[in-house]
C-alpha cells in the first residue's frame, strides 16, 4: 500500500521519536552525531506545547543521549526499550543476564581484531556490532551475530538495524516502550505518534498502528507504517506545525 503524507500535527497527541536518521542525519560513529541547538529548541517547545506528551524512543543508551540534549529533560527509552524514564523521572530497567553480554564480548574479539573496519558498541544492556566503515562485512556480520544469538541461549534476540546488528534481552523493543508510555500520564488517552527510519522501529510502527495512531516512515524502504516523509528535514518541518499559533 502507498504511504501518504501524514496528517497534520496537533499539540494535543503524544509524540514518540526516534532520534538517528530521524531528528538527526547518521555519522560514521555514533559518537559523531551533531545534535543542533535548532532541535532542541523544537523538542522542548513541542514538549511543552503537548503537556510533556513527548518521548524520545532510540537505541542508544540513556547516558549516551542525555550527554547529547544538555540542560533538555523529558522522558526518554533507552537500547530499544530496555531502559526507560517516564515522565516523573524514575528509571526503568529490563536487564539481561551480564554473564551472557561477557561471554559474547570475549567471542567477538577475535572478529574484532581481524576486521579494523568493525566497531563493537556496549551500550549496558545490549552489544551492537557496527559495520558502517565496512559494508561489504554486512552478511559476516549478520552471520557472526545469529550464530552468537543461537549458541549463548538465555533469551536473546537480534535486533538489525542500518548498518548494525544488536544483540539484547528478548521481547523488549520500541513498542513495548510506547506501551508503556500509553499506560501512564501524560501520553494516556492521547493519539499515539511514532515517527522512525529503521527496522528497529517497525515495533513502534505496529504498536501505535493498533491503537489508530499515526505511524510515519523516515525515507525508503518497506514498513508497516502508514504514512511517510522523505527525510530529516521534513521530519523537523512537520513537528513544527503542531506548533503554529502557540506562545
Amino acid at each position: 500500500m502507498r504511504q501518504a503524507f501524514p496528517p497534520e500535527a496537533r499539540a494535543d497527541w503524544a509524540y514518540f521519536l526516534d532520534v538517528d536518521g530521524t531528528l538527526i542525519d547518521f555519522a560514521d560513529r555514533p559518537d559523531a552525531i551533531q545534535v543542533d541547538a535548532a532541535l532542541l529548541d523544537l523538542i522542548a517547545h513541542l514538549h511543552r506545547a503537548s503537556g510533556g506528551a513527548v518521548a524520545l524512543v532510540t537505541g542508544r543508551s540513556l547516558s549516551d543521549l542525555e550527554r547529547h540534549l544538555g540542560s533538555l529533560r523529558l522522558p526518554l527509552a533507552g537500547q530499544q526499550g530496555l531502559e526507560r524514564r517516564d515522565a516523573t523521572g524514575r528509571l526503568w530497567i529490563h536487564a539481561g543476564p551480564p554473564a551472557a553480554k561477557a561471554s559474547i564480548k570475549a567471542a567477538l574479539a577475535p572478529t574484532l581484531a581481524g576486521h579494523s573496519g568493525l566497531l563493537l558498541e556496549d551500550k549496558g544492556l545490549t552489544l551492537a556490532l557496527h559495520y558502517r566503515q565496512a559494508p561489504h562485512l554486512a552478511a559476516y556480520v549478520h552471520r557472526v551475530m545469529k550464530a552468537l544469538a543461537r549458541s549463548k541461549g538465555l533469551g536473546l534476540e537480534l535486533q538489525l538495524g542500518k548498518c548494525v546488528v544488536e544483540l539484547k534481552p528478548a521481547g523488549i523493543d520500541k513498542g513495548t516502550a510506547v506501551a508503556e508510555y500509553l499506560a501512564e500520564p501524560p501520553f494516556a488517552g492521547r493519539r499515539p505518534v511514532f515517527i522512525g527510519d529503521d527496522l528497529n522501529d517497525e515495533h513502534g510502527f505496529a504498536e501505535v498502528n493498533k491503537l489508530d495512531g499515526v505511524s510515519i516512515k523516515v525515507g525508503k524502504g518497506s514498513s508497516c507504517a502508514r504514512f511517510r516523509l522523505p527525510d530529516v528535514t521534513a521530519v523537523r518541518h512537520w513537528l513544527g506545525i503542531a506548533l503554529r499559533g502557540l506562545p
